[in-house]
């Protein structure tokens, strides 16, 4: 008996020294015991270094720096006019203009109408929406910087919604002028404003359309569409490219709600400074008019007409009484199918052919009268200023 219980002592400690060896080779620090006091333990952990923090990226990725060119030139706008004698209801547009235009106003004070605008110019010249300003009789400016001034209004064109401001501050900074015609669809842009009033706010996205018409919004539309948030108070603000240049001028979405959804439109920078050096120079936009009413031509008209269904041009709805063209002998049911040098389609077409042209210069027309073809020479007219509603060529 006592030899069996030795055997078994003599057992379990040599598994006891072999646990120790295996534990004292494998992991020795369970074994370890730091007898030092706490001061000197806290000492030691305070002369561990750090790893440094990593340098600054000196590439970004984003469009940061385009962002940081254009901002300082994009301005917040807060124009006012008296109050109407009676409130009528606002109908619902499915197309909005993001500018607050005169939405809203203290009890008995004047109705506001929030935007934004873009420093084009070193000597204070503004670009900014006619919808954002029309009818307003005091407009402040507020920059990036903090600084605010009133603007002067320089001159209006209701036909693209282009409105031309000016402000008389030192050192302003400007935007660099990019070029809308190089674009394609699918370039990186970003658009710059003071959305619902919170500040100044960048919003990237693409180009999703070039060339946006026939959307009711304009009389001469030629839209750039994006995907770049605009919501109410971008108005007037800048769409810029990847390398910070003024592409656009923001100036209406698609929407049911009032708020983004994804489709918003720009007028071309192009566009926004023919008119504005128009306004500077003249206080007004010079453009031809010949006075007609036109329609598209579809082929089901081209065959009552006699023309074959492969005809092309634009059908004459109306003639003004005494404009260009009735005085030439125009009559509503002929085809135009050429004006000058260039032949038209589409309504839009004859249009833009038409405003081209300077007003009091003479121009050759061609049209269609029956299935016979004939000309005439017209004396073109400045187009008149627009009334709510009226479209004609």
């Amino acid at each position: 008996m006592l030899k069996r219980l030795w055997l078994i002592f003599a057992q379990a400690v040599t598994v006891a020294l072999a646990a120790l060896f295996v534990v004292a080779t494998l992991k020795p620090q369970w074994l370890a015991q730091d007898r030092r006091p706490d001061a000197a333990i806290a000492a030691t952990a305070r002369q561990i270094a750090l790893p440094p923090a990593p340098a600054a990226s000196v590439v970004r990725a984003g469009f940061s720096q385009a962002a940081r060119i254009a901002s300082p030139a994009v301005v917040s706008i807060t124009a006012s006019k008296a109050p109407p004698r009676a409130a009528g209801r606002a109908r619902e547009p499915l197309f909005g203009f993001p500018g607050f235009p005169f939405g809203s106003r203290p009890r008995g004070g004047p109705q506001l109408g929030l935007g934004s605008g873009v420093i084009i110019s070193a000597d204070g010249v503004l670009l900014t929406n006619n919808h954002v300003v029309e009818g307003a009789s005091d407009i402040e400016v507020q920059l990036s910087d903090g600084r605010q001034a009133q603007a002067t209004l320089v001159g209006t064109d209701p036909e693209t919604d282009v409105a031309v401001l000016k402000i008389a501050l030192p050192n302003l900074p400007t935007i660099p002028l990019g070029d809308a015609a190089s674009l394609a669809v699918g370039d990186a842009v970003l658009a710059i404003g003071n959305p619902f009033n919170v500040g100044q706010t960048v919003t990237s996205g693409i180009v999703s359309a070039l060339g946006r018409s026939q959307l009711g919004i304009n009389t001469f539309e030629n839209f750039i569409q994006t995907d770049a948030a605009i919501n109410p108070g971008n108005s007037g603000g800048a769409l810029v490219d990847a390398d910070g240049r003024l592409v656009g001028i923001n100036t209406a979405i698609f929407s049911r709600s009032g708020g983004s959804l994804g489709i918003g439109f720009a007028i071309p920078v192009d566009v926004a400074r023919q008119v504005a050096a128009a306004l500077l120079k003249d206080g007004v936009v010079a453009r031809g008019w010949i006075g007609v009413q036109t329609r598209e031509l579809t082929p089901e008209l081209a065959e009552a007409l006699k023309l074959g269904t492969d005809a092309k041009g634009v059908l004459i709805g109306g003639v003004v009484a005494e404009a260009p063209a009735a005085l030439a002998g125009i009559r509503p049911g002929d085809v135009l199918t050429r004006i000058g040098a260039h032949t038209v389609a589409t309504p839009a077409e004859l249009l833009a052919s038409v405003a081209a042209l300077k007003p009091e210069s003479k121009v050759e027309v061609a049209v269609q009268r029956a299935g016979k073809a004939m000309s005439f020479q017209l004396a073109v007219a400045q187009r008149p200023r627009p009334q709510r509603q009226a479209e004609d060529d």
